[in-house]
Parts: C-alpha cells; sequence; structure tokens
C-alpha cells in the first residue's frame, strides 16, 4: 500500500527489488521505495522500517526496528536484523520523513527457506534410473488432505529442481512461469522457486502434479559444450515443500518423499538445443488431480540430487510475454509450409491442427531460410540429436489438438513445417510464435529525430529480451550461453533498458563459480567444468570485475562487489602475475572486426594490446573499489599496478611519431586499439587529441565507417564524441553501407546480428549493438555521476546534428528523464525530470549563461538551481529534485 502526504508519495515499495515476494531466503533483505513529486527540492530527510510477523489470525508482532534511520537514500541495506523464520509472513512498514512533511506506506512479503534444515524431511524424487532409447519426461504426483472445516492462514509450495518442473495444484498450474527454476551450476548453487498457493487448496482433497524436464541439468544431446557429461548431469529431479499454515497457528507439511508415484509422460523427448517430442495419445490430463488413478503408477525414485546449495530463484521468471501471429505462410520448394514471424524471437510456437491419431507434425526453427527455401538449421554446437526441432504427435479426437513446448526454447523467425494434415488448413490461427524471456520490466526509453537511430534502438532492445533466459545469454538460438565478454559489453546497456540487476548479480555468482585454484574464471558461465577454459582471456574474463562495479552505479546494488571483493582482487592479482612486464596477452580479442570469417574469429592485429587495455581498466576498477569499501592497502596495490601497466602500455605500443597506439603484425591501422587506449587513458598525457583525430581520419578514409569488432564497437562513438567528432559519431550511427547497423536493416535485420557481414551466423547477437550506450549518454544525454544515480550528468552532445532526443531511466531513486530539442522560438530547450534524493550535473549548449532561462526566469535565479557557470559556449549548473524546462534564447 503506497502512501500520500501533501506535495509527495511513496511508491514502489519493495523487498530485494521486488513488490510483495514470496520465498525471500535473504537473512537481511534490502528495503526500497520511491519518492515521487513536483515540487522542486524536496529531499528525505529520515526514514524508519519496522518488519512485523503477521500471525495466523492477522496479528503482528514487531520482529525489527530500524529506528530513526537519517539519511536521503530511498533503500537502504539494514545491517544485522534478528533472524526470520522461514516460509512465514511478514508486513513492513515505512514511515518517512521530508523537508514537506511525512508519509506512511505499508507492503507485505514472506520469506522462503534459509537453509537445509527449513526443507524438513523433504527428499530429491524422480523417476527410473538413465537408460539408453526413449526416456519420457516424468509425471509425478502426490494426494493429500487438509483439515476439514478448518481456516487456512496461508500455503507457501517450494520447488527445487535438477531441470525444470511444471507444478500443478489440483489441475491448474501454480504459475505461469516457464523453464522455471532457473540454470546454475548444480554442483554450487540449486535454485528453487516458491508460490502462494493458499487459494487453490481445497477442503476435499487435492494433489500436486509435476512434469520434469531435462534443461542444462540432465541433457543426454552431444554437444560441443559438454552439457551432457557435466559433473552434475543425471535424470532430472524434483524436491518438493508445502507448508500450510491454519488459522489457529498449527502447520502441515506435504513433502517430497517415497510415498509420491510417477508414471511416463507424453514429452518423449526434451532437449533445450534439439528440442521436443510430444506424443498427445499419451498424455494423461488428470494426472495432478485428487481424482486421478494412480493405483498403477510405480513409486518414485529417492536420488541424491545436485550437491549444490539451494538457494530461492533470485530475478523474474520467464514467461511466454506476447504471441505474434504469422507475417506469411508460404510454400518451400519441397512443398514444406514455411511460416514467417515479424521478426527473430526466442520462445517457440503454438500449434492448433486435427487430424488422425498417429499423424505426426514436425516444426523446424530457424532465423533464416536456406537456398531451397527451407529453414537453415546449420549450426556450430555438434548436436547428435537434432536441433531446433519439435513433433506433435497427434491423439486424433477429431477436434483440433492444441499444443506447445515446455522444456526448449528456441531463437527463430522462421518455423518449417512437415506433416501437417492433408485437407486441413494452416492458417494463421493455427501456428502462433509465444515469445518467452526474463519477464522484465522496461526500465528505460530513448527517442530521436534520427528514425535510423530509433530502428537501432529497437531491435537493439529486442535482440537484448531474447537474450534474457534467467542469464544474460550470446544467442537463443545456437549457443544459449552465458559468455563473459558479451555479457561484460551489454552489461550497461541491459541495465539502462530493464530492470536486470537481479539477474546480473546472479550472474556474477555463476561467474565466481566457474573459478578454481584461485585463476580466472571460464568464458562461458555457467560452466559445464570441461569446456571454457581458454587461457589468458582478461578481455572476456573483465565482466568478474566490471559487472559488479555496474550494478553499483546503475542500480546501487554493492552487495555482488562486497559478496566477490576476495575473489575479485584474487583474481586480478593472478592475472597480473602472468602479464610479465605489464602486457598481457589474450585468446579472445576484438572479436569479428568487418574482415574476419562471418562464422567468428579474431582480427588480424597483436591480441596484447586489448588484454593490456582489460588488464588496466581491471586493475583500475579495482583501485576504486578497494577504495569504496575501504581497504587503503588494497586501493594502494591496485593503483601502483594500474600505474605500471599503463606505462607498459604506452612504452611498447604507443607510437610518439605517429601519434597511434599500434601492435605488432597489425593489418593497418586498428580503430579499437586506438579506442580502448583513449577510452581507458592509455595515451600519453596531451596526446590524447591527436589519437582521437586518427580514429576520425581513419573513419572518413574508409568512407565513414567502422573497422571495430566487439571491443571496440562499444566504446568507439563516445570516444569520438568525447573529443570533438561528434559529427563523425552521427554519422556513423546513421551510415547504411557496409559495416554498419543501418547496413543491416537495409538488408532486412530485426534484430542485432554476430557479425557485419549478411553471412554472419548467429542473427541474435547484442555485442555489436552496444552503440546503445552512446544512444543513452551522449545523444540524449544522461549517465550515472556517481553510484546508484545519486548524481547524474545531463550533456547531449549531438544537438548540432539532431532536432531532438530524449531518454528516460528508472534509477534507484525514480525515474530521471530528459528531452531537448531545436525548433520554435527559443534556439535550444530542455526538458529535465530529477529524481527526489539526486542531483543533474546539467550541460548545455549556450552563448553565455544569461540567455538561458526556465519558465521566463533566468538561470540563476531559479528554484532548485545552484553552481551556475559558462564558459566555451556551454552553460553549466546543477539541478535538484523536480521538473524543469530550460530554453536557450538567441542573443
Amino acid at each position: 500500500m503506497s502512501g500520500a502526504a501533501k506535495g509527495f508519495e511513496l511508491r514502489r515499495l519493495r523487498v530485494e527489488g521486488m513488490s510483495d515476494p514470496v520465498g525471500i531466503d535473504v537473512g537481511c533483505p534490502r528495503f526500497s521505495w520511491e519518492i515521487v513529486s513536483d515540487a522542486r527540492g524536496l529531499v528525505q530527510v529520515s526514514y524508519r522500517i519496522t518488519v512485523d510477523r503477521i500471525g495466523p489470525e492477522g496479528e503482528s508482532s514487531t520482529d525489527w526496528d530500524s529506528g530513526t534511520v537519517l539519511s536521503a537514500n530511498p533503500f537502504t541495506d539494514p545491517g544485522p536484523m534478528p533472524p526470520l523464520r522461514a516460509a512465514s509472513q511478514y508486513r513492513w512498514s515505512l514511515d518517512v520523513v521530508t523537508s514537506m512533511g511525512s508519509a506512511a506506506a505499508t507492503a507485505v512479503f514472506t520469506t522462503g527457506l534459509f537453509g537445509e534444515a527449513d526443507w524438513m524431511d523433504s527428499k530429491w524424487i524422480g523417476g527410473p534410473a538413465r537408460s539408453e532409447g526413449v526416456c519420457p519426461a516424468p509425471l509425478l504426483r502426490r494426494r493429500f488432505d487438509v483439515e476439514p472445516g478448518a481456516t487456512i492462514h496461508s500455503a507457501t509450495l517450494f520447488v527445487a529442481a535438477g531441470g525444470y518442473a511444471n507444478v500443478l495444484l489440483n489441475g491448474v498450474p501454480v504459475t505461469d512461469a516457464v523453464l522455471a527454476p532457473g540454470f546454475t551450476d548444480y554442483d554450487h548453487t540449486v535454485e528453487y522457486v516458491a508460490y502462494d498457493v493458499r487459494g487453490a487448496i481445497r477442503s476435499n482433497g487435492n494433489a500436486i502434479g509435476i512434469e520434469l524436464g531435462r534443461g542444462f541439468y540432465g541433457m543426454r544431446n552431444p554437444n560441443v559444450w559438454d552439457w551432457h557429461t557435466a559433473p552434475w548431469n543425471a535424470e532430472p529431479v524434483a524436491r518438493v515443500l508445502l507448508v500450510i499454515t491454519y488459522g489457529d497457528g498449527r502447520v502441515d507439511r506435504v513433502v517430497s518423499d517415497e510415498t509420491w508415484k510417477w508414471t511416463p509422460g507424453p514429452t518423449l523427448r526434451d532437449d533445450v538445443y534439439g528440442g521436443e517430442t510430444y506424443d498427445a495419445r499419451r498424455a494423461v490430463p488428470e494426472f495432478a488431480h485428487p481424482e486421478c488413478l494412480d493405483g498403477e503408477w510405480a513409486r518414485v525414485a529417492l536420488r541424491d540430487g545436485p550437491k549444490g546449495a539451494l538457494v530461492r530463484q533470485s530475478c523474474q521468471p520467464s514467461r511466454v510475454v506476447e504471441e505474434l501471429r504469422p507475417h506469411r505462410i508460404t510454400r518451400s520448394r519441397s512443398g514444406s509450409w514455411i511460416v514467417e514471424f515479424p521478426r527473430v524471437v526466442a520462445g517457440w510456437v503454438s500449434l492448433s491442427v486435427s487430424g488422425s491419431e498417429g499423424e505426426t507434425v514436425t516444426v523446424a526453427y530457424g532465423e533464416r531460410l536456406d537456398s531451397d527455401g527451407g529453414v537453415d538449421l546449420r549450426n556450430n554446437g555438434r548436436f547428435g540429436d537434432g536441433f531446433q526441432t519439435d513433433r506433435f504427435v497427434l491423439a486424433g479426437t477429431g477436434d483440433r489438438e492444441t499444443w506447445a513446448p515446455s522444456f526448449s526454447y528456441k531463437g527463430f523467425q522462421f518455423v518449417q513445417i512437415d506433416g501437417w494434415p492433408s485437407g486441413t488448413s494452416l492458417d494463421e490461427d493455427a501456428v502462433i510464435a509465444q515469445v518467452v524471456h526474463t519477464d522484465v520490466e522496461t526500465t528505460g526509453r530513448f527517442a530521436s529525430s534520427s528514425t535510423l537511430m530509433n530502428r537501432i534502438h529497437g531491435i537493439a532492445r529486442d535482440t537484448m529480451l531474447n537474450n534474457l533466459q534467467g542469464l544474460p545469454t550470446d544467442t537463443p538460438m545456437f549457443e544459449k550461453n552465458g559468455w563473459t565478454g558479451d555479457g561484460m559489453l551489454g552489461a550497461e546497456m541491459f541495465l539502462m533498458n530493464f530492470d536486470c540487476a537481479a539477474l546480473f548479480a546472479k550472474w556474477t555468482d555463476d561467474i565466481a563459480a566457474t573459478r578454481s585454484d584461485g585463476g580466472a574464471p571460464k568464458v562461458i558461465a555457467p560452466s559445464s567444468d570441461s569446456w571454457g577454459d581458454w587461457g589468458p582471456a582478461p578481455t572476456w574474463h573483465s565482466a568478474y570485475v566490471l559487472v559488479p562495479d555496474w550494478l553499483a552505479r546503475y542500480a546501487g546494488d554493492s552487495r555482488a562487489l562486497e559478496r566477490h571483493y576476495e575473489g575479485m582482487c584474487e583474481y586480478v592479482r593472478f592475472e597480473l602475475a602472468r602479464s610479465p612486464g605489464g602486457i598481457a596477452t589474450s585468446s579472445l580479442g576484438d572479436w569479428v572486426s568487418p574482415e574476419t570469417d562471418p562464422r567468428g574469429e579474431n582480427p588480424p592485429d597483436d591480441r596484447r594490446v586489448p588484454a593490456t587495455a582489460f588488464l588496466y581498466v581491471m586493475s583500475k576498477s579495482m583501485n576504486a573499489i578497494a577504495e569504496r569499501l575501504g581497504r587503503p592497502s588494497d586501493g594502494r596495490f591496485f593503483a601502483d599496478a594500474a600505474a605500471a601497466v599503463r606505462e607498459a602500455f604506452i612504452g611498447t605500443f604507443y607510437d610518439e611519431r605517429e601519434g597511434i597506439v599500434r601492435g605488432e603484425g597489425d593489418e593497418g591501422f586498428r580503430q579499437t586499439h586506438n579506442v580502448l587506449a583513449l577510452a581507458f587513458g592509455l595515451v600519453p598525457s596531451g596526446a590524447e587529441q591527436r589519437v582521437a583525430d586518427a580514429i576520425a581520419r581513419d573513419v572518413r578514409q574508409r568512407g565513414m565507417t567502422l573497422n571495430t569488432g566487439a571491443l571496440g564497437t562499444k566504446y568507439l562513438l563516445p570516444v569520438l564524441t568525447e573529443h570533438g567528432h561528434v559529427d563523425v559519431a552521427v554519422a556513423l550511427a546513421e551510415q547504411t553501407r557496409f559495416p554498419s547497423w543501418g547496413y543491416w536493416l537495409d538488408n532486412g535485420a530485426t534484430s542485432l546480428w554476430e557479425h557485419w557481414k549478411i553471412e554472419s551466423r548467429s542473427r541474435g547477437h547484442y555485442f555489436l549493438g552496444t552503440v546503445d550506450d552512446w544512444f543513452y549518454h551522449y545523444v540524449a544525454g544522461i549517465r550515472p555521476a556517481s553510484e546508484g544515480f545519486r548524481t547524474f550528468r545531463v550533456d547531449p552532445r549531438a544537438t548540432e546534428q539532431l532536432s531532438s532526443a530524449g531518454a528516460q531511466l528508472r534509477t534507484p531513486f525514480g525515474v530521471a528523464a530528459v528531452e531537448w530539442w531545436r525548433d520554435g522560438d527559443a534556439e535550444f530547450s530542455l526538458r529535465l525530470r530529477v529524481p527526489v534524493g539526486t542531483t543533474a550535473l546539467v550541460r548545455i549548449p549556450a552563448t553565455a549563461s544569461s540567455v538561458v532561462s526556465e519558465g521566463g526566469v533566468p538561470i540563476s535565479g531559479v528554484a532548485g538551481v545552484a553552481a551556475v557557470q559558462w564558459s566555451d559556449g556551454v552553460a553549466a549548473f546543477e539541478a535538484g529534485a523536480g521538473e524543469y524546462l530550460f530554453t536557450v534564447d538567441s542573443e
């Protein structure tokens, strides 16, 4: 419940980043809220939080009281609290005092299970041991009763799984989430999910039903990443605890144990990469109903289960978030039906078809068509048992039968359908694309007067969403892996566009779990253990340092930094030790620059340059992190290390005569070498403009095109913009010749590609789309200046090349927004929203501060505005909380 007072309102009360969550398993959860007000200069003075446990009859008792805390922060890490009870309901009350008065609000949360003891007598259960041949997904069930006539105060169902678990209670799914629980290194952690099922409990008999899918836990399909031989690999299992609390305080528990039963289900084959085979003739639609006759079902097998610690799935669930109807339905040369959808998506199709018993409809998914007009299923995963193909065997009921997959998602824009029953129509109602990804809230928006930039931003958003699958994957079609370099490069734009901080924090844990013996992470996280050690790769491994730092900067979440600080220190020290003389090496350089093989490779240059650049930026980041966390001796070590690496970089790679950075064996001028050096501060003081001019000159000589791969593309346009070449940056963003984003769009792209070339293997890759950072930071002109956006910059730079642009971001303090335009009577206008608790550091083009006004008042006299300065055609000032409309008039 939100609370309002005259002039402001409390909104978005959240626990661990979620509204009224179920299953919180953090002993000292973080609380947050937003103060929304149109008033200028409003500041929070203090807050007080009380946490009350809600009893069976609605009574409450205070378990924790923060007391009055003098703080301007609308979020808190409360520190030590008395232990919360597992599987219990709590109400938290918030009282806030501001400079304009006070307000109060309340919200609720339910705790999860904090340790092994909280799981009581529940055991890991599953179907039979692995055998050769067909191993259908097992159906598990357990009937139970509740006390007749008793009032149920609460009922919370906890389900952990090795693999995926579709859970039903009394025949009805307990959630609309799919592909749950999430994927982890099962030897390290195992995720569980929690559901409030009070409303589904019946007084006259109940049943829990679970269908288990393999996921990455029980994969059998041979593949290049060795998921089929991962150390945890086994048949899928589940662990269940249902806690029912009655109105008089008594508690019943239903646990997974040897009393449960199982039977083979209709899903004969499920594989994350390969797809699914579903035989509707074997369906048991009543298996999760109390009335199901299970006398011939077998007792479940008790299993050891995965070794990892049980933790609640912390990020949002995956869901079917959208449905798309076909854009076009045609026939291939071979006679197959080809269904084209409006854009590349992640997910699956839902079929609605009627036919004879035993007829099989085969659906193959792909991002493009081959030369014969069929779906292109070429891949580099070396899958031994199929790829992106579903099969639906009809029961022959005489009516339309509807089915959609449960345990495998695909990347696709096209599907090829074979075996469609003759004499029946395949129309737009028969095949529907269901878009599936982690159901994150959109928290950022960008728009400009450039139609092309807006289109690039749109496909970047869609591609990022396609790859949010409980971790930041590299492609929903080919790999589905959490490549560290990809996630590192994309982290900032992900965090600006979506509420995905919890996902990236979890993924940081995944990265940490891949480390061994104090060394470097693997290049993918999670890792199958036997795959992913590519030797020195600081360019990719830097995710372990930079992502936690960005979580603090963009989301105000420093827990990942604190949790992994020692490991981060250990890793960077390890990297420094194996970089003699401060020069690093790497197996992965500026991947997929324009001249490389479209299947993916390093460019023809010296990989020591980007390797050393990232070694430097990691050392420099660790220096700042150590100082922030009060570790001065570590801070001094990393400051000295960064200085030594910088000196070595400049001495080895900077060509003073030419004023450029070059490595041994470089083929021509390498934009990325110079871009990274300039972005990270690795050129001699005073030489920055010379290097920037060399980059701009090379771009022009190439016909206003770039020559960067994944590493350089992120920083190319920002570097040009910062050093007086915003015209070149805008020209690159609006380029339609190869290589460019516009070139992709002109060639039919509906998503970002893995390579600049049309022959690119994947058309669902985001790491070349980091131009989206530049859209927010420099075109709209909004970026954080301190942790959690407590201060943020508003500094649009493309004001001569474009007529308008704008962006909004949901910061930890609330929504920050900027919009600027050039038209009408004013030479320049800027609309600004500054959330309560923050300060905007504003820079706008103006010939003098005297020509800048707000609401008809000269800038120097505007309420909420301070520290006004003017120099070199720019008016600079600070703006406190509130909404503003600044105008710059001609002199």
